[in-house]
């Protein structure tokens, strides 16, 4: 009844114990794990793991911090994974001008080029920003990814408006910003910061989007919620992520729980 609708099960993090990982996966309350990329090598990785394990799906693209290593011949095999049944988004995608891994303007370069080969496939794409929320949205806007060519391409929305198929992964802007996200047609994910002491800005935008637009993650290995933060991030701990929406929002615990699962599987298309 749970969906970690963002985990790196591909991290090198858990190469000595993955075995482990998965069957704590197998024995919680999880449905399914979204497996997302960050690199060419996680992306081939998470697609090898959506296809071993049912509840298993994968995104695979670029993280900005490793933008500087892209080029064309990786943008075409991420094409090629992209093909994959089981591989439903390009992501994680974006900006990151809080370390600043790679260039700047080379990471908006390949974030712009991803976004091009996400709106080629009509695939969801998984948005990954630190620090750049302005000229994030910027980019969105100049190629295309809201406009009517796009949006028209998916269902729309159970809430009445666009469905853009754009998530901005464990969002971490403003309200008014969220706000104007979900107006144009995207989703935001919740994770681990949600948990946290004093976590003011987190807490007013779950509390202010509508629940139809929110999914959950745990962005494992990192982020770890409270009551386990200090220790390596696992997909099961989503559930005190759940808990915490479920109590900002003053619903059960069972309707944020299935919110977020069919939420999740309606942005990825998972019947």
């Amino acid at each position: 009844m749970l969906f970690d609708s963002h985990a790196h099960i591909d991290s090198e993090a858990y190469d000595e114990n993955r075995d482990e990982l998965i069957r704590e996966i197998e024995a919680s309350p999880l449905s399914y794990v979204m497996d997302v990329g960050f690199d060419l090598p996680s992306s081939r990785l998470a697609a090898e793991h959506a296809a071993r394990w049912p509840w298993c799906y994968a995104a695979v693209g670029m993280h900005p911090h490793d933008s500087k290593d892209m080029d064309e011949a990786m943008l075409e095999e991420f094409r090629t994974l992209a093909a994959a049944p089981k591989v439903r988004a390009i992501g994680e995608i974006g900006l990151d001008f809080h370390y600043d891994l790679s260039p700047r303007e080379t990471q908006e370069y390949w974030f712009r080029r991803q976004l091009r080969l996400a709106l080629e496939l009509e695939m969801p794409i998984v948005i990954h920003t630190r620090e750049a929320d302005g000229l994030t949205m910027e980019i969105l806007q100049e190629e295309g990814v809201f406009l009517p060519a796009r949006t028209e391409r998916f269902p729309q929305h159970p809430d009445g408006g666009p469905d853009a198929r754009v998530l901005l992964h464990c969002y971490s802007g403003s309200r008014e910003m969220a706000l104007q996200y979900v107006a144009l047609g995207a989703s935001l994910s919740v994770g681990g910061p949600l948990t946290f002491k004093n976590n003011r800005r987190a807490v007013e935008t779950a509390g202010a989007v509508p629940l139809s637009r929110l999914l959950a993650e745990t962005d494992s290995p990192y982020l770890t919620p409270e009551p386990f933060r200090g220790r390596q991030n696992r997909p099961p701990y989503v559930e005190h992520t759940v808990r915490r929406l479920a109590e900002i929002r003053e619903i059960p615990y069972e309707e944020a729980a299935a919110a977020t699962l069919e939420n999740a599987k309606r942005f990825f298309g998972i019947a």
